[in-house]
């Protein structure tokens, strides 16, 4: 599964908190509440949930978990990369038909010499 660029949730939970509490101070602000509404939609895509409070609960725990320093990311990024050489390599290495092979069209589209 594909997991988000820490930055990413981080800078955007960040988003979602600011939006928060400037929404819990003006409540009745139609702007202040679209727009926290925009940063809980966001962070529910970025994080894969429906609920935006589940979505920043699920940031939080992603943010605490598995910190990674940034010369053993770079390596995974290397690692990653080496990957997609030996993939690619590996599909320009399977067989190829030698000729194209022409098909008829369907029935259905095919006329017949009398109906010309």
């Amino acid at each position: 599964m594909l997991l988000p660029a820490k930055a990413e949730v981080a800078r955007q939970l960040r988003r979602y908190r600011a939006w928060e509490r400037v929404m819990l101070a003006a409540p009745n602000d139609r702007t202040v509440r679209t727009t926290f509404e925009d940063s809980g939609y966001t962070l529910c895509v970025l994080m894969g949930k429906r609920c935006a409070r589940e979505a920043a609960d699920a940031a939080e725990r992603y943010l605490r978990t598995n910190q990674v320093a940034p010369a053993q990311e770079q390596n995974q990024v290397t690692c990653l990369q080496e990957q997609q050489v030996t993939c690619l390599q590996e599909q320009n290495e399977r067989p190829r038909p030698a000729t194209a092979v022409r098909r008829r069209p369907p029935a259905a589209e095919r006329r017949s010499p009398a109906g010309r």
